[in-house]
């Protein structure tokens, strides 16, 4: 079969099973059988698949077609320019994670132009629930002189994140501790602890894509009932390992953020950042520099 008509073909296929962009993953899902770019694609319409490129195309477009994620199929994922590892262990990493990153950065020079900050090799964050290290991965790109934790509970996703950080040379950058949040890790004077923790409430569930809910990690995307729970004890844990004047900075939705700020009580200059469509999407809040008695 020529590859224009494959490509048509995987279309319809998809478009008849109701996969979300057919045309979109029919294009991925053939780069990724052919190790090749968009524009050989539409470069060599004519061009002939092989036997074996034409049974890996139909058993990628199968399993898209069930609900299997392109990125768990194909193994990647661009995060923060990156091309990242992933797996069914962890998280598919998403554009509107990057707000954290930005977050942060913004936190970084807001501190450099007031002139508060501690010189810049002495810089100390953790990423929690780093899962595939994508946070991590990317301030470790933005802060060369930045010292990086990052901790996951789950060991298979730390495999993850370590391959990422070898990959992208950071391996040297990133220091990765098996752990439930920051529990049992003696880590103090951290200047930001960042996270994407688990927000989803098991009462939303229904509402939550169902490739989400059958293929990715569940740990990752449901934090109990109220979707509460999981920041609800890092909150405590952040405010003993950070320094003074530190920011703890999370990824949340627009159903938990309100909930969330109520959690900071005794934090200051909690503020909250909106995703792309007006979405409540990043909670930032700063340790107090000085301790009430």
């Amino acid at each position: 079969m020529q590859l224009k008509s494959a490509l048509n073909a995987a279309i319809g296929e998809l478009t008849a099973g109701n996969t979300p962009s057919p045309r979109l993953n029919a294009e991925l899902l053939l780069m990724f059988t052919l190790s090749c770019d968009r524009a050989y694609l539409f470069g060599h319409p004519e061009r002939e698949l092989a036997p074996d490129e034409q049974t890996r195309y139909e058993s990628a477009l199968a399993e898209r077609a069930r609900g299997v994620p392109a990125q768990y199929i194909t193994g990647h994922q661009e995060f923060w320019g990156m091309d990242l590892v992933v797996t069914p262990a962890v998280l598919i990493p998403r554009p509107e994670t990057e707000h954290i990153v930005e977050t942060v950065l913004a936190l970084v020079t807001e501190k450099r132009a007031g002139g508060k900050e501690c010189p810049p090799h002495t810089m100390r964050i953790i990423d929690v629930g780093t899962g595939s290290g994508c946070i991590a991965l990317a301030l470790a790109k933005e802060l060369p002189h930045a010292e990086i934790h990052a901790t996951d509970i789950s060991a298979a996703a730390l495999e993850i994140a370590r391959a990422n950080a070898a990959r992208h040379q950071f391996e040297d950058r990133i220091q990765f501790h098996e752990a439930d949040l920051l529990e049992g890790l003696k880590l103090a004077d951290m200047d930001f602890v960042v996270s994407n923790p688990p927000y989803v409430g098991e009462s939303e569930e229904d509402e939550v894509q169902l490739e989400v809910r059958k293929f990715e990690p569940r740990g990752a995307v449901f934090a109990g009932r109220s979707g509460t729970e999981v920041i609800a004890r890092l909150i405590p844990q952040a405010h003993a390992a950070l320094t003074p004047g530190g920011w703890l900075v999370m990824e949340v939705s627009g159903t938990v953020a309100e909930a969330v700020k109520q959690l900071l009580t005794g934090w200051e200059k909690t503020r909250t950042i909106n995703d792309l469509q007006g979405i409540p999407r990043v909670v930032a809040t700063q340790k107090p520099v000085k301790q009430n008695r």
